[in-house]
């Protein structure tokens, strides 16, 4: 998970920033303010592994604030003016987003930090290549893999976690949980109750998601859609003509 803090001097650019955020699985929202001299604060009060940050302020300017703060972790510079660019890339900026910012537009910056931020190597991908689970029956634990898991289906206090052997694996933990446990790339929230790996989708269509190695179709959420469908751009082939 990325600690991440927002600093901008108008309260819309806030707001719009913070929803594309809390739509982002792998980003925490720890603070937001309009005072960029409140932001040098925050950084020495908390883990700040990435600041998204508008570059005309009237305290501070970005540019000033990425020299003060001298590496101390990574930016993406929000703004509307495109002649920055060229600045902010020279002190090493993650991205430049160019405002209005689109959701997609954003997830592609933020998977960008995610890369920088928390690169995957051999071994951590060794570390995690599976997980334990509690169930119902006391002092019982079952080892999963996590290359074996289709989909996840929330179930209030319980999640229900398919594999593509056919099992039907009823574990005591809720989705926050284990969608932060899981690895961000490889699944994909596309409803509040459904979780999926991507890896085995074979067709979307409409609202509905088919997977292989199962009949059952996991559905897509307007709240998800978005996010969803931006996280999948990239292997989407289209006609350019």
């Amino acid at each position: 998970m990325i600690n991440c803090i927002v600093i901008d001097d108008e309260q819309h650019a806030i707001d719009l920033l913070t929803h594309h955020i809390k739509q982002t699985p792998f980003l925490n929202m720890l603070y937001s303010t309009t005072d960029p001299l409140e932001g040098l604060q925050l950084l020495h009060q908390h883990k700040v592994d990435l600041i998204f940050l508008d570059v005309q302020m009237p305290s501070m300017t970005g540019i000033d604030f990425i020299k003060a703060i001298n590496g101390r972790c990574k930016v993406i510079l929000t703004t509307a003016y495109s002649e920055y660019a060229m600045e902010g890339f020279e002190n090493e900026v993650v991205d430049y987003l160019l405002k209005p910012i689109s959701f997609a537009r954003f997830i592609k910056g933020a998977q960008r930090a995610l890369s920088l931020i928390q690169p995957v190597t051999p071994g951590n991908k060794e570390d995690n290549d599976y997980i334990f689970v509690k169930t119902e029956q006391k002092g019982k634990l079952i080892k999963i893999n996590i290359k074996d898991i289709l989909f996840i289906e929330g179930l209030k206090n319980y999640v229900k976690i398919h594999t593509r052997q056919g099992e039907k694996i009823v574990a005591l933990l809720n989705m926050k949980d284990l969608e932060e446990r899981l690895p961000s790339g490889d699944f994909a929230r596309t409803h509040k109750s459904f979780l999926l790996a991507t890896g085995y989708i074979r067709m979307i269509e409409g609202n509905l998601v088919y997977l292989e190695h199962t009949e059952e179709a996991v559905p897509v959420g307007d709240t998800y859609r978005e996010t969803f469908m931006a996280q999948m751009k990239e292997k989407i082939m289209t006609n350019k003509k």
